[in-house]
């Protein structure tokens, strides 16, 4: 696979040419940004941005009004292959705050094993209605130790509206969720991200992680998706790497908060 190649396809389909992540939400272009509005529980940002040292200050600026004026929190998602290079000094500058960074990794899905070996005591459980997405909710909370808002509410507006773009799967010890991820699929653009995958800490360690990766893969393979793209924490990203996914830029959140 060739890293750049690869990069500038993520650049053209998945961020300049973005299309909306769920119902009821909007993506356009304003000059050089493109972002996404919708309700509170949405994900709001920008995804892309295609800025110069002379305009990115007013940009920002924008941005921040645009949000702002509709009472709603937002993110502008950066990379480390953005311009002007310091785009991320000049967001702190503007008010934002910056979130952990993480390794955007891709792989060509031909090149990643589709074997799914869960470990003894544990199964696979189809996310398919309300119930299942509490239950990814609940596994999701134990792994991190926090609420991520609006993963709740996002889920539950893909099952009401019959969209099948986000496929969700949990990790059941019994009657326990133990792990949860779910691949949202980009319809076109030949991409499907990996979500989630975070594991209760007394089962993990046992391929869990490797096991959905593999599920998803094999899933993605089915439909004709020829990539997969992840943004991976340190814990995953040596994992990633090992099964077969390159390390292409990093990507940096920042939040402003209205």
């Amino acid at each position: 696979m060739d890293h750049d190649e690869v990069l500038a396809l993520f650049d053209d389909r998945i961020r300049r040419d973005a299309r909306p992540d769920g119902p009821g939400v909007r993506v356009e272009r304003v000059g050089a940004v493109v972002r996404q509005t919708g309700a509170a529980a949405a994900w709001n940002g920008v995804l892309w941005s295609g800025l110069d040292e002379a305009g990115a200050d007013a940009a920002i600026v924008e941005q921040v009004r645009h949000f702002t004026g509709l009472g709603l929190e937002f993110e502008w998602k950066t990379y480390s292959h953005d311009r002007p290079a310091d785009l991320g000094e000049r967001l702190l500058a503007a008010g934002f705050t910056a979130e952990p960074a993480e390794a955007l990794m891709i792989a060509r899905i031909a090149d990643l094993p589709t074997e799914v070996v869960l470990p003894e005591g544990v199964r696979l459980r189809q996310v398919t209605d309300p119930a299942g997405v509490d239950l990814m909710v609940a596994a999701h909370n134990e792994a991190f130790g926090t609420d991520l808002p609006g993963l709740r509410e996002r889920m539950l507006d893909h099952l009401r509206h019959g969209t099948d773009t986000v496929r969700m799967v949990v990790v059941m010890a019994g009657d326990r969720p133990v792990s949860a991820a779910r691949m949202e699929l980009i319809p076109g653009t030949g991409f499907a991200g990996l979500w989630g995958g975070g594991t209760a800490p007394d089962w993990r360690g046992r391929g869990i992680y490797r096991a959905l990766v593999a599920h998803r893969a094999r899933v993605a393979a089915e439909l004709g998706y020829e990539y997969l793209q992840v943004d991976a924490s340190d814990q995953s990203r040596p994992i990633l790497q090992r099964l077969g996914f390159a390390w292409v830029s990093t990507t940096t959140p920042y939040v402003y908060q209205p």
